[in-house]
């Protein structure tokens, strides 16, 4: 009998073909399925994908040439189960990273992030701001770009996570209010700019912080599963919001929408920012629960810890719960609208109103139940965050979407 293979027919030969052709155009959604943990076997990205066993397996070896992916071809049998286990599958936790930057009003950090989320490594914070942002943005892809020269890592792009609205197309921060920046500061060409003057490759990318930390946390924490996602958050200034529809964030017509800081939750309130008087944005951030509190705000740390530090440390204190109420109340109302106009399955909270979910859960669900339709009916399930840095994890998601749409050509 020889050794030599038998010489396929043109039948076998059109099969071959088109069997690598089909695997060739999953290999995005497969990767996706890998990244998001929802193939953790190959028999479950057989089936997630709608293929044969030997096109998930090509599939899956072809994600792992890139470097992308491991595949365990011998993992272990869990205990009660029969027949020989499906192989594992797992980011490489060597692979490609993606550079991650966050601008906030107390300061800037960049990291680096691999497939899954997965922070590789981070930069110490700077807690100055310019009020040039090209000096930011410039230290910040400085700071990245000495990461990955440290690290050795490839890189596959970019992304910057600002604290203000980015209209599109043209990647403009049309509200930096807690910014000394100009308003419409095109920070998109600038961050882009500054990329390519540290000699880094990949396209560069730029959100609103609050969006990407909606999508972070959509692919990875506490929005997994999750269909029609709102996001609420108050980090050391001010406050955002975001929705993620069917997977995709919705950002509206030109970049705007789920300006929720800008919701009146107290008609006769503080003034605003923006003009108005009220809106969430000045009643129920760090700096207004200090001030409710009683508290005088000071230098050494940013605001957001001083108001973590308070509600952790001193709740039993009846000024510190009475000016927690009162945001917790403020902030009910908010939500209680905006379940109302879109009818999420889930609302996840961020930054201080994480904390003040944590601190009286009860209420808060309370108020928003007993202010909107939906939540008469059954209540809209309200959570924590769960990521650290969500942010700046859904920076590095903008930079790993070429990859995840198309990685062979973004890879190439």
């Amino acid at each position: 009998m020889s050794g030599k293979a038998e010489p396929r027919t043109p039948g076998e030969r059109t099969t071959a073909r088109a069997r690598l052709e089909r695997g060739r155009g999953a290999l995005g959604p497969a990767l996706e399925l890998v990244h998001t943990g929802r193939a953790p076997t190959r028999a479950v990205l057989t089936a997630e994908l709608g293929v044969t066993r030997a096109t998930a397996g090509a599939v899956a070896a072809e994600l792992e040439a890139l470097g992308l992916i491991r595949v365990d071809a011998r993992p272990a049998a869990e205990a009660g189960s029969q027949g020989r286990p499906s192989h594992r599958l797992e980011v490489a936790e060597d692979g490609p990273v993606a550079l991650a930057a966050q601008v906030h009003a107390d300061g800037f950090r960049a990291a680096l992030v691999g497939l899954g989320g997965r922070i590789v490594a981070t930069s110490p914070g700077c807690e100055t701001v310019d009020a040039d942002p090209a000096k930011v943005l410039g230290s910040v892809v400085e700071a990245g770009a000495e990461l990955l020269r440290t690290t050795g890592r490839r890189c596959v792009g970019a992304g910057l996570a600002v604290p203000s609205a980015v209209a599109e197309p043209d990647g403009l921060a049309l509200n930096p209010l807690h910014l000394a920046w100009p308003v419409g500061a095109p920070v998109r060409r600038i961050f882009t700019e500054c990329v390519r003057e540290a000699g880094i490759t990949g396209p560069a990318f730029t959100g609103n912080d609050v969006n990407l930390a909606a999508l972070a946390e959509h692919r990875h924490g506490a929005g997994r599963g999750a269909r029609d996602l709102l996001c609420v958050a108050t980090g050391h200034r001010g406050v955002g919001g975001a929705l993620v529809l069917d997977g995709r964030l919705h950002t509206g017509s030109s970049g705007l929408a789920l300006e929720v800081g800008h919701l009146t939750v107290n008609p006769e309130g503080r003034p605003c920012f923006c003009g108005s008087r009220g809106c969430l944005d000045v009643e129920a951030d760090p700096l207004a629960l200090l001030i409710e509190a009683g508290r005088e705000p000071g230098p050494e740390v940013s605001l957001l810890q001083q108001a973590d530090d308070l509600l952790r440390t001193q709740y039993a204190d009846p000024a510190v719960r009475r000016a927690a109420e009162a945001l917790i109340d403020r902030l009910g109302l908010g939500l209680a609208g905006l379940v109302n106009i879109l009818n999420p399955d889930r609302i996840i909270l961020g930054g201080l109103h994480r904390t003040l979910l944590d601190a009286d859960p009860g209420r808060l669900r309370a108020v928003v139940a007993d202010r909107s339709l939906w939540g008469q009916s059954g209540g809209v399930p309200i959570l924590p965050c769960t990521l650290d840095h969500n942010s700046l994890v859904g920076a590095a998601e903008l930079a790993w979407q070429p990859v995840l749409d198309d990685p062979l050509g973004a890879l190439r």
